[in-house]
């Protein structure tokens, strides 16, 4: 196959809280307006930006993780999306130098050029510095610019441009306003379905990101594409319930993908609405935020019967993070608030102000391992024993306990099912 060409640029800051994701969805939010077709991309394990993403772009956003889902892999979606896009951006994770392998080393890898976002409201002739620090610490990254966040003022704006370095492109400022800024809470930004202004907020930004030199298009960039076996039809004809509402929502693009390459029907349901489950062979419960919902959950004593029942005939039930603590007896929340749940798995949990786990993770699951994260702020005590330990990606010590009882699998960790296509059909096949 022929490469494609497509204009593309990876959007990237000095930290975590520069308001990359705002500038990135604005700047989508502003070409869209313009009648172009715009596929976003985010680089880590990330849930909730993509919601935003989405919802500015009014397109599919999807993961380029080097570690959970392999270089091939990530060619691939850059290559498909370069055939039907007229511009490609890619969101960074945390600083652009973090982590392994970094947002910067992603960039290098596809030849992205760099838009580094700079919070800006705390310094003068610094940000020259530190624009200067990420065009050069790691070598030969291609880079588009730099852009001023939280701007003061006009004079502010001037002092910022002044201070950055000849041959590094200024690409202008976007000014402190708060009716522009995406709201957060404990595991990150707000779910965009729960933003009831999100609109007025992504257009007031797309208005001010087309006042700078980062809404002129960039220069195209040529992708490849990979090869990949051809999936295995293991899963034909099998009816999987997916639990997506508010409070369970932390789904990858890419996993829902693959089990429909696979064969599975995807039936949605809502533990939060529905009385119970829809005619389906196994079902998949993702985290979410089930904590801010515990009345209602717990209230819903339908479901928790039909997910009862499901389990007691023996079929799959597939759990992650926030989709476990709903199997528990028992959530609290940071106020002591509690609520009986489904009652699948012995134990209770306990909500925590910090976080309790975080990182990339390798899981044995039943079918083979998985590569994924974790990355919550609650803790579980349970008198079952784990029927697996998952391994912690950078020092191999022990992460999070795997728990099964008969079909149900159920842990803290978030796997990504490209890394493993056998593995993951095997958590769904009855």
């Amino acid at each position: 196959m022929q490469s494609r060409r497509c204009p593309a640029l990876f959007t990237s800051a000095p930290a975590s809280g520069q308001g990359k994701t705002t500038v990135t969805a604005a700047l989508a939010r502003h070409h869209v307006s313009l009648g172009r077709r715009v596929r976003v991309f985010k680089t880590g394990p990330d849930f909730l930006d993509p919601m935003i993403l989405e919802h500015a772009s009014g397109l599919p956003v999807y993961q380029l993780d080097l570690w959970m889902g392999g270089e091939a892999h990530c060619r691939q979606l850059l290559y498909e999306a370069a055939g039907e896009a007229d511009l490609i951006l890619v969101e960074g994770v945390m600083g652009l130098h973090d982590g392994r392998p970094s947002s910067a080393e992603v960039a290098r890898l596809f030849a992205i050029p760099v838009a580094a976002v700079i919070d800006a409201q705390a310094m003068a002739q610094t940000f020259g510095a530190v624009a200067y620090g990420l065009k050069h610490y790691a070598g030969d990254l291609p880079f588009h610019g730099v852009l001023a966040n939280r701007v003061a003022s006009a004079r502010h704006a001037q002092l910022l441009r002044e201070g950055t370095p000849a041959g590094l492109p200024f690409l202008g400022s976007l000014p402190r306003d708060e009716r522009c800024e995406l709201p957060d809470r404990h595991l990150g930004l707000v779910q965009a379905q729960e933003v009831e202004d999100l609109d007025q907020r992504l257009r007031r930004a797309g208005a001010l990101i087309a006042e700078t030199g980062l809404a002129t298009m960039p220069e195209g960039v040529e992708f490849f594409p990979s090869q990949a076996p051809p999936l295995p039809r293991s899963l034909e004809g099998l009816r999987i319930g997916i639990a997506r509402d508010v409070a369970f929502s932390f789904l990858y693009r890419a996993n829902l993908d693959l089990l429909r390459l696979m064969g599975a029907d995807l039936v949605f349901f809502s533990p939060l609405a529905d009385a119970g489950l829809p005619r389906v062979d196994s079902v998949y419960l993702p985290g979410g935020y089930p904590e801010l919902h515990l009345q209602a959950l717990g209230a819903n004593g339908a479901m928790a019967g039909s997910l009862q029942r499901h389990v007691q005939a023996g079929k799959p039930l597939y759990a992650e993070c926030g989709g476990m603590l709903y199997l528990l007896e028992s959530v609290t929340d940071l106020k002591g608030r509690r609520a009986i749940l489904t009652g699948l798995l012995p134990g209770d949990a306990l909500l925590h102000p910090r976080l309790k786990g975080l990182g990339y993770q390798c899981a044995p699951m039943p079918g083979g391992v998985l590569r994924g994260h974790t990355f919550h702020h609650s803790s579980i005590e349970t008198a079952l024993r784990p029927a697996a330990i998952a391994e912690r990606r950078e020092d191999g010590a022990a992460g999070e306990a795997i728990y099964t009882r008969g079909r149900l699998c159920a842990s803290y960790f978030h796997a990504y099912f490209p890394s493993n296509p056998h593995a993951s059909a095997q958590l769904f096949l009855p």
